[in-house]
């Protein structure tokens, strides 16, 4: 399989395209390009947040630390006191960092579950709840953000199935079709739950109409 650097690079040159394209086409503004970029090289390495020592874990916990404070921080900041607040923010940075990380690790296995496409949805899809119901962006910026980190996701997921194929021998090796498919077939009870998980987001999300017409205006550029 791809190692850890191959996937944070490839995620980033394709942010990259991404942002820039999107930018150029009027979709987004430059600022709004910049965490794009981010989502898309976030989404290139948080499939292996299912390897349990792996560095994506470590990272990928210590990134999402990172906004729970902030949102615990809006979200407490008119009812504790700021010394109180300061400690409860320390709290939940270490519990997300480390107690939930390490929860992670202990129920997932790698290459199951959270290597497939229901979970790139799933994380696109919360994404862009959190992005507009959180951050209060407007419902195409979300989506976009949403639709970023999923295709970051979906790029990891391609390349661990690239490396599968041994060209040099012409054999595929047997970690093919692990990581590209629809949902883990060996946990059906899991890949209901996730699935569930994604549909219980509805009422969070924006209008659909803005995500089918960034799709209409993203696939008329490649024409």
């Amino acid at each position: 399989m791809a190692n850890f650097r191959t996937h944070l690079g490839v995620a980033a040159a394709g942010g990259a395209v991404l942002a820039h394209g999107g930018w150029q086409a009027g979709l987004w503004g430059a600022v709004e390009s910049l965490p794009l970029l981010a989502l898309v090289t976030l989404g290139g390495i948080l499939p292996d947040i299912d390897a349990d020592r792996s560095k994506a874990i470590r990272l990928i916990f210590h990134l999402l630390a990172v906004p729970a404070v902030v949102a615990s921080a809006l979200l407490l900041q008119a009812r504790l006191p700021v010394g109180t607040l300061l400690m409860a923010c320390g709290a939940i940075y270490l519990a997300v960092r480390f107690l939930a990380g390490a929860l992670f690790a202990r129920f997932t296995v790698h290459r199951g579950l959270w290597h497939s496409l229901l979970a790139a949805g799933l994380c696109g899809l919360s994404t862009t709840a959190l992005s507009h119901r959180l951050f209060d962006q407007p419902d195409h910026l979300a989506w976009a953000q949403g639709a970023a980190l999923a295709l970051g996701f979906v790029i990891h997921l391609l390349l661990d199935e690239l490396y599968s194929v041994d060209l040099t021998g012409a054999r595929l090796k047997r970690s093919f079709g692990t990581a590209l498919k629809p949902f883990d077939w060996r946990e059906p009870g899991n890949s209901l739950a996730m699935l569930m998980a994604a549909v219980s987001l509805a009422p969070w999300l924006p209008p659909w109409g803005p995500l089918r017409e960034l799709l209409v205006q993203g696939a008329s550029l490649w024409r």
